[in-house]
């Protein structure tokens, strides 16, 4: 799941809470950095179709400036945004940026906000088993005592793909825009998805999947100047897949979007891009955006009803099916 509305009304096993005196760094202080954040979208946002109208859930100051970093699904199309800090203090803000390919949205603070800024770790340094916190707004009350459960792939079902992503348990029930906090009080990743136990994996557990801060770090200038990432977007084909054993199949398309628009259906095996096999979301992702930047071609080799065919699908840059941010 990745968004639609997220409820405020949540609690946390208080046996879960991080305890103040064990950790090596003022908890306090790097907890009252995390803010809620609440977003208001278009009726004909092209997003509210997936992700609804009125969003909720976390984001984390990182400037002395009121920068906050959060995940982007809370913020894109958004054309109201209001932030709570650890006092209750309200405060308005506007989108600086958002990167489809990391997931990462900025926001910037249009008051002042009672919330230092939070400094900057790496995934790089975190292993398997290590302690962490996973973090909401509300102090200890809205943040979990977690470990690093797993760091590997993660492709999304929505033309999404990770190198390597970070899965922590137990999971956050309102994990949206959380901050992972490191031992030393670093903010080393954002909360994006609740991934739930499959009991087909022995392997597999209930809890979240944490987008690496350092991914941000080479588009961060640019999603300020900018707001968004200074290089040729990705194809995209407005497809959403699964994968179950070793296939690839269409579950749905977005309405408008450039698989629609060419016919692909849901049912549709992808088992090919331009007669290059794919047996993965990872390898069907990678193989269609080696051909090339948005607007390419992509020549999906599909079966229906049992038949082999091919269809050509003309990309599209994601970004120009959404609404802009209004100008501050």
């Amino acid at each position: 799941m990745i968004g639609r509305v997220m409820s405020e009304t949540y609690t946390i096993d208080p046996t879960l809470h991080p305890d103040p005196g064990s950790c090596a760094f003022d908890l306090n202080a790097a907890l009252s950095s995390v803010v809620s954040v609440h977003t208001k979208v278009p009726d004909n946002a092209y997003t509210v179709q997936a992700l609804g109208d009125e969003r909720a859930g976390h984001g984390v100051v990182i400037s002395d400036t009121g920068l906050v970093v959060t995940i982007g699904y809370l913020i894109v199309e958004a054309e109201q945004i209001w932030m709570t800090d650890h006092t209750g203090q309200v405060v308005p803000g506007h989108v600086v940026g958002y990167d489809q390919e990391t997931g990462f949205g900025l926001v910037q603070a249009l008051g002042r906000l009672n919330a230092p800024a939070m400094p900057l770790g790496s995934a790089r340094d975190l292993h398997v088993g290590d302690p962490v916190i996973l973090a909401g707004h509300g102090g200890t009350k809205g943040a979990v005592s977690a470990v690093i459960a797993d760091k590997r792939e993660f492709a999304g079902y929505w033309e999404y793909l990770l190198d390597e992503a970070l899965f922590t348990e137990p999971p956050h029930p309102f994990w949206g825009g959380a901050a992972l906090i490191d031992t030393d009080g670093r903010l080393c990743g954002i909360g994006s998805l609740f991934v739930q136990k499959n009991p087909g994996e022995l392997d597999s557990f209930d809890g979240n999947m944490i987008v690496p801060i350092d991914i941000l770090m080479p588009i961060l200038d640019d999603l300020q100047r900018f707001g968004a990432a200074q290089h040729p977007p990705r194809p995209w084909i407005g497809a959403l897949s699964a994968e179950a054993d070793d296939r690839v199949i269409i579950v749905n398309t977005w309405d408008g979007g450039p698989a629609d628009e060419a016919g692909i259906e849901a049912g549709d095996m992808v088992v090919g891009v331009g007669g290059e096999p794919v047996a993965s979301l990872a390898q069907f992702y990678r193989r269609m955006w080696a051909l090339g930047a948005a607007g390419v071609d992509v020549p999906l080799n599909i079966v229906r009803d049992g038949r082999l065919a091919e269809v050509s699908i003309t990309s599209a840059d994601r970004s120009a099916f959404y609404l802009a941010p209004k100008l501050h």
